[in-house]
């Protein structure tokens, strides 16, 4: 939790202090990366994390041998701030998606776009990530909590459990925040008996 909510909002700041001048095009790189960053967490969830590649065995063994094994559609909530290890990414993985996905993007726009729209694309990619584990998160709360009544998170929950289930976790709903890679590759599943959750 201290380095996924105390470094890397620094990082995100850090980025940001880069800035300077930012014309109305290069802001244009923010919702493109979003989209990006999007893809990049269907692709490396659907392969590497529900798929033994050679060389990236530890974060087969640590998403589908671990976090699955952990917590499976029919027992979702943390029980402990212990529990938070399975739940969260642990620091190499984050270096594996960022240093694997966002560095050399982040090489090529400074190099031939601009600086803005390189810190742009990473303070973008770091956002993400942030909402991602926070969304995450909430869907692993215990019933009840602030954050899993939270209509967005209501809405989203339904589809990270389906996930959970063992019959669908190698093939369906590999987005974690919002279903736009599920959608775009067909792998999108709505659970028949799971309507969209009502208020509190």
């Amino acid at each position: 939790m201290l380095f996924t909510f105390g470094v890397v909002p620094l990082l995100l700041a850090g980025c940001l202090l880069q800035l300077e001048a930012v014309t109305w095009r290069e802001w244009l790189v923010v919702p493109a990366s979003l989209v990006y960053a999007n893809l990049v967490e269907y692709v490396g969830h659907r392969w590497p994390m529900h798929r033994p590649f050679p060389g990236l065995g530890l974060i087969y063994r640590r998403h589908a041998g671990q976090h699955h094994r952990f917590f499976t559609h029919e027992a979702m909530p943390i029980e402990s701030r212990r529990d938070l290890r399975a739940l969260l990414f642990p620091p190499i993985l984050v270096i594996f998606f960022f240093g694997g996905f966002a560095a050399p993007v982040w090489f090529l726009r400074e190099a031939f776009v601009s600086a803005n729209v390189a810190w742009l694309f990473v303070a973008s990619a770091i956002a993400y990530y942030l909402n991602y584990e926070l969304l995450h998160t909430a869907y692993h709360m215990p019933d009840g909590h602030w954050l899993g009544r939270l209509g967005l998170v209501r809405r989203l929950c339904w589809l990270h459990q389906a996930h959970h289930d063992p019959r669908l976790m190698a093939s369906r709903n590999f987005n974690i925040t919002y279903p736009l890679g599920d959608w775009l590759f067909g792998t999108l599943h709505r659970p028949r008996d799971a309507a969209t959750p009502s208020g509190p």
